[in-house]
């Protein structure tokens, strides 16, 4: 089997380009995660958290009590 000079000079040549763009892809990626990890940080985590427990759920889905109306309608 006869493999050309040409052949074997261009695959490293290609790979370069290659890499790079895939260092930069990762990079970017990397980036845009602690971007919105740290928009998160700020924006969101400093607020407190809503009580989520069952009996905070029934008080706030729990019909108004009769003596809240005031009277007739």
């Amino acid at each position: 089997m006869i493999v050309s000079v040409a052949a074997t000079e261009q695959t490293p040549a290609a790979r370069k380009p290659l890499r790079r763009l895939g260092v930069k892809l990762v990079a970017l990626v990397v980036a845009k995660i602690l971007v919105l990890t740290l928009i998160w940080w700020i924006a969101i985590a400093p607020h407190p958290r809503p009580d989520a427990s069952p009996r905070a759920i029934e008080q706030l889905l729990a019909p108004a009590h009769a003596s809240s109306h005031g009277g007739s309608p």
